[in-house]
């Protein structure tokens, strides 16, 4: 399929009205979604035919390109009807920022297909990529790998092990590089994905054994990119972060406003008035309400001061992105402690499948438990506002 240039005007518009009425009809499909563990079929192919998994890809390459604040709105019109959906919009396009700086034929041959996306996991500690003539060896296994079900292609992080090497694992290794694997050449492990939360996501592991992986079909995490879009200069981790933190807080947005359709015709166990009557209630939905807001702004004013930044100067700075890691984390913690408030404030009523509170509760449960939500995060912001040179991810 040729590939196509983008109007970036246009685009939003088109995007965002494609994702509100896509999150309408995935709303419809919540409990296949958590039966199946992954999204339609159907409809995963109609997202990608409509381009939203193409929104941070460069226009040089077909994409859309799309400004960071803008992504982030098309991630939350999905959150909010549905987590695991709209995890795998914001991790299968932030990965797709990579395209910049594999080599350009592969990326070309990745972007060119109309309905691409490349899914990836960290890699466990049997990974190993033995150098042979023209590329690699590679054996091992990836876990959490998001949006495998509808993925074409699979990204995989590998260490570079001699070839009189015993051991395997990052740690043994030199100089990791991705490998670049069309997903018909791996083999995936059904098992893996058993979760409470986010269970639609697909996020199964995968192995291979052996397999020659060409040198065109690899890269250096830090290969100099092709492309000079703000989007480009932003970490890539920090991208996963603000659009981790978006999914986490719409979450909790969707968990008031079930909590407050509950409040309005249920009455709690031996009393007689209505739970939004009950001033517990009415105090617990004000309090989630404040921590929601304070959380929300303090990420979009985060978000909106690196974007002006990465386009005004082509470059971010240590404290914008300490900023953003700061609040994406904080973001990421204080929906699930809305969540917790409205999850309890629903008492019984929240342990039923057929309540959407209990999808909720399960699935900021999982985003707390991912890197972006560590709390090791706070440590980094710490270390640079007292001066100290900052460690971890930012």
């Amino acid at each position: 399929m040729p590939i196509k240039q983008n109007n970036s005007e246009t685009d939003q518009g088109e995007l965002l009205q494609a994702a509100r009425q896509l999150a309408d009809r995935i709303a419809q499909e919540t409990d296949r979604i958590d039966c199946e563990r992954r999204l339609p079929p159907d409809l995963v192919g109609e997202m990608a035919e409509r381009g939203l998994f193409r929104l941070l890809v460069p226009r040089s390459l077909g994409g859309t390109e799309l400004s960071l604040p803008d992504f982030l709105q098309v991630v939350r019109t999905f959150a909010r009807v549905d987590g695991s959906t709209a995890w795998c919009v914001n991790q299968n396009n932030v990965f797709a920022t990579a395209s910049v700086i594999m080599p350009e034929k592969i990326a070309g041959e990745i972007w060119g297909e109309s309905r691409a996306v490349v899914a990836n996991g960290p890699p466990t500690s049997s990974v190993n990529a033995v150098p042979v003539d023209g590329g690699y060896r590679l054996s091992g296994t990836w876990d959490f790998s998001t949006g495998s079900g509808h993925a074409n292609w699979l990204a995989a992080l590998a260490p570079i092990n001699p070839v009189n090497q015993q051991q395997s694992g990052l740690a043994a290794g030199e100089n990791p590089r991705v490998m670049l694997i069309p997903k018909s050449e791996a083999t995936f492990l059904e098992d893996s994905w058993q979760v409470s939360g986010l269970r639609g996501t697909g996020s199964f592991s995968f192995q291979v054994d052996n397999l020659f992986v060409p040198s065109g079909r690899t890269y250096d995490l830090a290969d100099p990119r092709r492309e000079d879009g703000p989007l480009y200069v932003i970490p890539r981790t920090l991208l996963f972060a603000s659009g981790d933190a978006t999914v986490a807080l719409s979450i909790a947005r969707s968990s008031l406003i079930t909590a407050i359709e509950l409040s309005q015709t249920k009455n709690p166990l031996r009393t007689s008035n209505l739970l939004q009557d009950q001033s517990t209630a009415q105090r617990l939905i004000g309090e989630g309400e404040a921590i929601l807001q304070s959380a929300d702004a303090f990420l979009g004013q985060s978000v909106s001061s690196i974007w002006k930044s990465a386009c005004e100067n082509q470059a971010v700075s240590t404290e914008e992105r300490i900023q953003l890691r700061l609040a994406a984390t904080f973001a990421i913690r204080k929906a699930a402690e809305v969540v917790d408030i409205t999850y309890n404030l629903c008492g019984s009523s929240a342990i039923f499948a057929s309540n959407p509170i209990q999808r909720q509760f399960q699935d900021v449960r999982v985003i707390t438990q991912h890197i972006q939500g560590r709390l090791t995060n706070y440590e980094t912001a710490g270390q640079f506002y007292l001066g100290l040179e900052p460690q971890g991810s930012f």
